[in-house]
């Protein structure tokens, strides 16, 4: 008899990704091994300039250059409209919406601008081209800055606007929070920068353009987060029906945001494709992503919170400008508005106003960033609540005892709208303290500083929103193979969708994960698909899943019963058959599917629909060594406990916060988007932008500590931007906390370099008696 025992890859099993050893192999397929015949290069020519006017490039010597195909500028894509701006929150008066030309006409407003778009025969030739065309710069005043944006004489990147203010928002009751800040025993502020990063994932933006003349359809194969919202993007900016574009998307190299977005090179290739009647390549090099693809954070608080003589939160009040860069890109002004609704973190208050400002710049535009406004929004508080602490003479970890929300008083609704359903806040930071050996850590300080060191500790307790309100469908078919095939409109790149996917499925239908195949990125093959984004993928694609496979399930035993002459609730499935339980009379998947005859008979969909986001939250604590002579910091402890209801896999959950703890470790010592008072971009290759690396960082130590979410069918809270979230805050802490035992300096701006600690080291030296020299 056949052993029937279920494999042990459901929800919770530490299993390995099934999509591993075809990459290791060097046999994933990304975009750029996508190479039909007759492939052509494309190449885009961008501004040297932040801000000037031309007039219309000279062109002529570059069409007769050898192997090109067409050179086009503005006037060849009037048929196009910008690239749409498509996410936004409730504005406060009016938006001043810019979006990014296809090409510009006219006027650049960022170095990288593209202002030509040629096609040749190899990209040699499309570069030697492009350097033939002609134009005449007039340079223009240039808004740089992000603190003084809106200062009276501020050139301005829009004059028809008259103003670099893009849009308002707000929210909270403005009076109340100053009647709590007028009784208020003691009031903790910060000026808080939060620097521009660039995304730099592995594999840098692609696409390959092909048209079909006799169907009248493109198929686009490109780099995304999600193929549905990647073509809604295309064919509004080519202002062509969606039905007429095939959006693939195979391998992709890392996404973190960035990668959701339709750029201007896309419908440009897909026009170039059909003008030309050849498949049209065009491939992003590492500067040009410094240049083009939009970029993260960049944004400056005035932060304050009111306190009373027990170190209790009476109100808290924000303003804040957020830089969005020279045009408003296709989510960019819905970043800020999801931060703030999370400006009150896990504390009980309130009383709270908060008001945004984004503004143009002469700058690269600024969306989505791993996390999203959310690591903008608790690194602020996480920082204010660490001030506050100091102001009221308080421990950091006293001050957030005192104030969490307890666990009796939830679901807790905040004042900026968000409603949290679960949690225990003090577990996970005691937890974390035990962990981090809070109670050892003045010894360890105290050797640090007989080593000439200075050490310091830092903590951050967080809540992200993530999962957004809405669903994913999942259709999972038995093919002809016995395979079960599952169609999910999200999109891997990176997080191990196949593994986790394959568990729901597997678990349903006793089959291994490599009797499963996961389909995404065709929009030929799926109907619909929201993309991959805001850690919506497993919270919202997973219980769909389960869904659909126990569906097929139901459908599968009911054709084994009339195979088997039994019934239906006689049959049970494992191995990749269905037996009678406690028989030997089985039938398989294979046999099941030839029986149907029609696939759609073994065919199942499923769809949860959320009402309400979903709340992962947790403690980060930081512990770190600073060399006072050259200002360099290294970790040398982190300890996680995070809150995410569920855990799918523990192997991808630790992937998920490992990755996301060394991006934002890159954030706080790291990474710096720099440019100068002209606008020119001075960290634009990895010469001069610093990424971590491994000896950037230590061993993490992480464990969960879950309360299942009451607002996903599987109580899941989702995962993949918490590192983010948690680390940013929880680095920079550590950080201040090291230089405020020795030398009072209470503040520092990100990113926290060498040379910018070290200065504050000297400054601060300057400055106390007897300390000189």
């Amino acid at each position: 008899m056949t052993d029937m025992a279920p494999p042990k890859f459901g929800m919770g099993a530490r299993v390995r990704r099934v999509e591993d050893e075809a990459l290791i192999r060097g046999e994933g397929r990304y975009t750029t091994d996508v190479k039909p015949a007759g492939t052509l290069a494309a190449f885009v020519l961008r501004s040297p300039l932040a801000h000037a006017r031309f007039e219309a490039p000279r062109i002529g010597e570059a069409q007769k250059a050898d192997g090109v195909k067409l050179v086009w500028t503005a006037a060849d894509v009037a048929d196009m409209a910008a690239m749409p701006c498509l996410g936004s929150g409730p504005v406060k008066g009016e938006m001043r919406k810019a979006e990014v030309p296809v090409l510009c006409d006219g006027v650049v407003r960022h170095v990288g601008d593209a202002v030509a778009f040629v096609v040749a025969d190899t990209i040699e030739n499309a570069r030697a081209a492009a350097e033939l065309i002609e134009i005449d710069y007039e340079p223009l005043p240039v808004a740089i800055g992000t603190d003084r944006l809106l200062e009276a004489d501020t050139p301005l990147v829009w004059p028809e606007h008259r103003t670099n203010l893009a849009f308002e928002y707000e929210v909270g009751d403005a009076a109340a929070t100053e009647a709590a800040f007028a009784k208020a025993d003691k009031v903790a502020r910060l000026s808080l920068v939060n620097n521009r990063l660039v995304c730099n994932y592995i594999e840098p933006r692609a696409i390959v353009a092909e048209y079909d003349l006799e169907q009248e359809r493109w198929t686009l194969t490109v780099g995304s987060q999600g193929v549905h919202g990647m073509r809604k993007a295309i064919s509004k900016a080519m202002q062509v029906d969606p039905s007429r574009f095939r959006v693939v998307t195979p391998e992709v190299g890392g996404g973190f945001g960035p990668k959701m977005f339709a750029y201007r090179e896309y419908p440009l290739a897909a026009k170039a494709a059909s003008v030309l009647g050849q498949p049209v390549r065009w491939v992003c090099d590492r500067n040009e992503h410094f240049q083009s693809d939009v970029q993260g954070r960049d944004n400056l608080a005035e932060a304050a919170m009111a306190l009373d003589r027990d170190g209790r939160i009476l109100a808290m009040k924000v303003d804040l400008t957020a830089n969005m860069g020279a045009y408003l890109s296709q989510f960019g002004p819905y970043i800020p508005w999801v931060g703030i609704s999370m400006t009150t973190g896990l504390y009980d208050i309130d009383i709270a106003h908060v008001s945004v400002k984004g503004v143009y710049s002469n700058t690269v535009p600024v969306d989505a960033y791993r996390g999203a406004g959310r690591p903008e929004a608790a690194f602020l508080l996480e920082r204010l609540i660490d001030e506050a602490a100091r102001v009221a003479g308080l421990a950091p970890e006293e001050i957030r005892r005192r104030n969490f929300i307890r666990p009796e008083q939830l679901p807790y609704e905040t004042v900026t709208g968000r409603l949290y359903d679960t949690g225990e806040f003090a577990g996970h930071l005691e937890r974390a303290l035990e962990m981090s050996d809070r109670l050892g850590f003045e010894a360890r300080a105290a050797e640090s500083k007989a080593r000439g060191r200075l050490r310091g500790i830092g903590m951050a307790s967080y809540v992200e929103a993530c999962a957004f309100a809405g669903s994913e469908p999942a259709k999972v078919v038995l093919e002809d193979d016995g395979h079960v095939a599952l169609f999910i409109g999200t999109q891997a790149s990176g997080q191990g969708h196949r593994t986790a996917y394959a568990q729901f499925v597997a678990e349903r239908l006793g089959l291994d994960l490599d009797q499963i195949r996961v389909h995404q990125g065709d929009t030929d093959a799926l109907e619909t698909g929201g993309g991959t984004g805001g850690s919506r993928s497993i919270p919202l694609g997973g219980p769909s899943v389960r869904i659909a496979s126990d569906n097929l399930a139901e459908k599968l035993k009911d054709l084994a019963a009339d195979a088997l002459e039994a019934a239906a609730g006689d049959i049970e499935l494992a191995a990749g058959e269905a037996r009678i339980v406690g028989t030997d009379r089985t039938i398989s998947f294979a046999d099941l599917a030839a029986q149907a005859g029609d696939r759609e008979k073994v065919a199942a969909v499923g769809e949860f629909k959320q009402a309400e986001a979903t709340y992962p939250n947790g403690t980060h604590v930081c512990e770190l060594e600073i060399d006072p002579e050259t200002g360099s910091a290294r970790i040398e402890r982190y300890t996680i406990v995070d809150d995410f209801g569920v855990t799918v896999n523990p192997m991808l959950l630790e992937g998920q916060v490992h990755g996301g703890v060394v991006q934002s470790i890159g954030q706080v010592l790291l990474e710096n988007t720099v440019y100068d008072e002209d606008g020119q971009l001075l960290t634009a290759s990895f010469s001069d932008y610093a990424m971590p690396r491994a000896w950037d960082t230590v061993s993490f130590h992480f464990e969960t500590r879950n309360v299942p979410s009451t607002h996903n069918a599987l109580g899941i809270k989702g995962a993949g931007e918490a590192g983010t979230i948690g680390a940013t805050p929880a680095v920079m802490n550590a950080v201040v906390d090291a230089l405020y035992r020795e030398y009072g300096i209470r503040h520092l701006d990100l990113p926290a370099t060498p040379l910018r600690v070290w200065n504050a080291i000297q400054a601060a030296k300057a400055a106390l008696p007897g300390q000189r020299g």
